[in-house]
This record gives C-alpha cells, sequence and structure tokens, in this order.
C-alpha cells in the first residue's frame, strides 16, 4: 500500500491530502450528505476531527466515519444499518491507497429509506467526490547532501542538476561553493566524476518530502 507519513527510512511512497476537502451529494432521499476528508497522523488526532464534525452539524442524523491510520483500519456506521455507511466509505479509501486519512460523511435524513444498496452507493459516492476535490501528495524518503568546489566547477554543477531535475536548497559563495542538495538517489558517483575526484558529497540527513501527484 502506498503510505503517507512514513517516519522510517522505508522510501515508500505515501498519498495524502494537503488540507481540508469537501464535497456535497444531494438527492431527494439523500437529503444532504457533508463528506470530509482529513490528514490525521494518530488515532486522537482523527477523533478530535470527529468531534470538531459533530459539533459543526449537531442536527445531523448520522456522523459516519472512516480511517485508515498507520496499522489502524477502521470504520463506524454511526447508527446506519450495519456495513451500509463506514465500511464503503472504508473502501474507496482503501481502493485509492489512501493512508492517514479521516473520511467523514454527515447526513440529514430526507425522509425516504434507500436501503441497503443505495446506503452504500451515497456513502461511497460521496467520500469519491471528496477525493475527486482534493489535492493529492506522494511523499517519499529522500537525502540532504552538501558539497564544497572550486568556482571553475559551478556552471557544470548547475548543468547537471538542473537536467536531472535535483533541488539545491542552499548556495554559498565564501572561498569555496557550498551547495546543498536533496536527492531520493545517491549521486556520489556523478559527483566524483563531474570533478575529476575532487568533490565528495556529504551525506547530511533523511528527510520526508511531498510533491503533488
Amino acid at each position: 500500500m502506498r503510505s503517507f507519513r512514513c517516519r522510517s527510512l522505508c522510501g515508500k511512497l505515501r498519498r495524502t491530502f494537503q488540507a481540508r476537502f469537501s464535497a456535497y451529494r444531494r438527492c431527494l432521499d439523500f437529503r444532504c450528505a457533508q463528506a470530509q476528508a482529513f490528514p490525521s497522523y494518530d488515532e486522537l488526532e482523527a477523533k478530535d476531527y470527529l468531534r470538531l464534525i459533530k459539533k459543526e452539524h449537531p442536527q445531523a442524523n448520522h456522523h459516519c466515519s472512516a480511517m485508515i491510520i498507520g496499522s489502524i483500519v477502521r470504520s463506524n456506521d454511526d447508527g446506519e444499518p450495519s456495513q451500509t455507511a463506514g465500511h464503503p466509505m472504508l473502501d474507496v479509501l482503501l481502493h485509492h491507497e489512501m493512508q492517514d486519512i479521516l473520511a467523514v460523511v454527515v447526513r440529514y435524513f430526507g425522509g425516504t429509506k434507500l436501503g441497503t444498496g443505495g446506503l452504500v452507493r451515497a456513502y461511497s459516492s460521496s467520500v469519491q467526490e471528496a477525493l475527486n476535490k482534493a489535492t493529492l501528495t506522494e511523499s517519499q524518503m529522500v537525502s540532504r547532501y552538501r558539497i564544497f568546489f572550486p568556482y571553475d566547477l559551478i556552471g557544470k554543477f548547475d548543468h547537471y542538476f538542473r537536467s536531472h531535475e535535483i533541488e539545491v536548497t542552499w548556495k554559498d559563495y565564501q572561498e569555496k561553493v557550498e551547495y546543498q542538495f536533496i536527492s531520493q538517489n545517491d549521486i556520489t558517483t556523478d559527483i566524483q566524476e563531474l570533478s575529476n575526484g575532487q568533490v565528495q558529497p556529504e551525506f547530511l540527513e533523511t528527510i520526508e518530502m511531498e510533491r503533488p501527484i
């Protein structure tokens, strides 16, 4: 499974949300369903989000939820018939390989019973709409390096970093030039070849970067 907030050095990709997203599904029978998705990195945080939603919609009949947070995979029908709300919502999250996420659908009952199939479709499609409106990112573990080199190599290194789409995060021009850059791959051999063995990258740390997908 792709995941978002990888705290180990596994290098796995994760998907997540950058902000809070809402989608609305309206029809005569499912009077108003508001699907919201939140980035959440622990269960307590997810519960805080859920409490906030319940406070915002105290008159709603149901506040159904699904979460995938690390090894926690859980759903709640909140009074709807078993397996008709939370579980379909969770299926959508699993299908899209989401991680570190809480999805909540707030339902105001419209007066007509939808039946099992109608509820499943309504809840799953509401979450799908929220995902469609979301800005998704993939996160990966990358390494940050530092190099020191003479001024006559600036052109070579600038061209190399641009052509390989490697982000240089720091530049300093003293007796020698200092660049700090981040890379998913070990480019030590390339750096040594470009500098005829004069430059050896210094590893600084491993960090997590998020990029839109």
